[in-house]
């Protein structure tokens, strides 16, 4: 169980989100941050991010495993399609 609430977590899951970036971007890629519910932060890929084979691995490995380390080791990133913003209860 994670010991926060959702908007104790919007802060610093910000920061990760920002320290990520410019690695994304190398790739011609971005990522923006949605919100957290129930320790799941929700985000959306961009730019050359999206459709890339590859963006799985660097939701889990990249976004995900720092959220782990540097917040809690529980954190979940669930990526939301364009165009489904409004929807994340959903996914």
């Amino acid at each position: 169980m994670i010991p926060f609430s959702d908007e104790e977590l919007i802060s610093p899951v910000r920061n990760v989100i920002d320290k990520v970036r410019p690695s994304l971007a190398l790739d011609g890629g971005d990522i923006d941050f949605i919100t957290v519910k129930n320790a799941k932060v929700y985000v959306q890929l961009k730019g050359a991010c999206v459709g890339c084979a590859s963006s799985g691995t660097t939701l889990k490995y990249g976004v995900e495993r720092q959220l782990r380390m540097d917040i809690h080791p529980e954190l979940v990133v669930v990526n939301v399609p364009i165009g489904m913003e409004n929807d994340i209860e959903n996914l």
